[in-house]
């Protein structure tokens, strides 16, 4: 998968903060939190709201990968 979102959850660990957290102050569904779990790709909506939150830029806490 080219997106990776490992700067998230190092994000989340230097904020002390765990994924259920996020899910809560953020209000997305389980399954949007397993996309995020699995590299999957979520909405810009969903992103906007971790970056709100985390008071963070997209480049804090999503990656592209060029796959080979």
């Amino acid at each position: 998968m080219a997106i990776t979102y490992n700067k998230l959850w190092k994000l989340l660990i230097d904020k002390g903060m765990t994924k259920v957290q996020l899910k809560e102050i953020t209000g997305m569904g389980p399954g949007t939190l397993a996309k995020l779990g699995k590299n999957q790709r979520v909405s810009l909506e969903v992103l906007e709201r971790i970056c709100k939150e985390l008071h963070c830029n997209f480049g804090d806490i999503i990656d592209y990968k060029e796959e080979h």
